[in-house]
């Protein structure tokens, strides 16, 4: 019965912890019996299963759970094959779903060398826009997760394309998570191939994209200070906030932290 196996994923987590805890006495049990568990139901039949699957899935990386080895010779080649071409629709859409979600959670050497090449091949996803829209909203988790470099060479260029999709959404989702794109990328990417880019967003026919650019408009602007004299950064969460200067501190010693917080745009996509 399908509701059995959703209940069983509900109750993976819990007993994962439970083993690790007590690892001297357990020393294996949840790699060989409940991670092939969770793997094989990543395909079950029912959604509803699967649906389960993924969330306990993704709170076993969160809780730093899963062994390297699993995610790599595991979870990463079924999620591959259920991202690919011929793949079907459900399970493509909950595939690349689940990957942008796991990428923040996954070493940088896993994400670029097992997930980045899908990731940019389902930007460029002709079948489905639902794909390349969860793409284009995860865009600058993606970026933040493999870094400047990779970011610069295999991203920017799919960002491009999914900033003139046809779909007015994609290019809504791009001007979304702009200052999250633009805060992985060197100041002369930001210069020559970003503005450009934004200006276009700002300029664009549907007015629910124009409106999205001019909300990212600050956050993006905020992108080009030096980080060392104007303070600005991006917390964990993807806010972009401001440290107060040493001088402030001094000053305010004695009264509470007036920090000033602005939500990113990859925090509004969320």
């Amino acid at each position: 019965e399908p509701t059995v196996r959703t209940e069983l994923m509900e109750q993976i987590p819990p007993i994962a912890i439970f083993l690790q805890e007590s690892r001297p006495k357990f020393p294996t049990a949840f790699f060989e019996y409940l991670m092939p568990i969770v793997v094989r139901y990543l395909t079950d039949v029912n959604n509803q299963v699967r649906k389960a699957s993924q969330e306990a899935l993704l709170i076993l990386l969160e809780q730093d759970l899963v062994a390297q080895s699993d995610i790599e010779n595991k979870v990463c080649p079924i999620l591959l094959d259920l991202s690919a071409p011929d793949s079907d629709d459900e399970y493509k859409v909950e595939a690349v779903n689940i990957i942008c979600k796991m990428a923040s959670m996954l070493s940088r050497t896993t994400v670029e060398h097992m997930l980045l090449p899908r990731f940019c091949e389902l930007c460029s996803d002709g079948k489905l826009f639902q794909v390349r829209k969860i793409c284009a909203a995860n865009f600058g988790d993606i970026c933040n997760a493999v870094g400047q470099e990779a970011t610069e060479r295999l991203l920017i260029p799919k960002f491009f394309e999914l900033c003139s999709d046809s779909v007015w959404g994609m290019r809504k989702a791009c001007a979304e998570c702009f200052m999250a794109v633009s805060y992985t990328t060197s100041p002369e990417v930001r210069r020559s191939k970003l503005s450009p880019l934004f200006i276009s967003l700002i300029s664009d026919t549907c007015r629910w994209v124009r409106q999205a650019a001019f909300q990212s408009l600050g956050p993006f602007i905020s992108t080009f200070a030096n980080p060392s004299s104007a303070g600005l950064y991006i917390r964990e969460d993807g806010t972009l906030s401001i440290r107060p200067s040493a001088q402030d501190m001094n000053s305010n010693s004695c009264q509470p932290s007036n920090n000033i917080t602005l939500m990113s745009s990859s925090a509004n996509a969320a």
